[in-house]
């Protein structure tokens, strides 16, 4: 994908430490996959809606197929 966004659910995410730089893996399913299919994403806390927890709705934003964006959708 070029660039859009897909809907998804959020699994998990888990805060990553490297060199003192915070970031956060989020593993994620999309609504139009199969529901075992997983993707992670490693992004930085700007990109992330917060309070992100696992199962909650989200959409996910790509450019040149890499995530850039992870939203809470209402």
């Amino acid at each position: 994908m070029l660039k859009g966004s897909r809907e998804g659910v959020l699994t998990r995410i888990q805060p990553v430490s490297i060199h003192g730089q915070l970031s956060y893996d989020v593993h994620y399913t999309l609504s139009d996959e199969e529901p075992d299919a997983t993707h992670v994403a490693r992004l930085g806390a700007e990109a992330l809606s917060p309070r992100l927890t696992a199962g909650d709705r989200v959409r996910i934003d790509y450019l040149m197929g890499v995530v850039t964006a992870v939203e809470r959708m209402v």
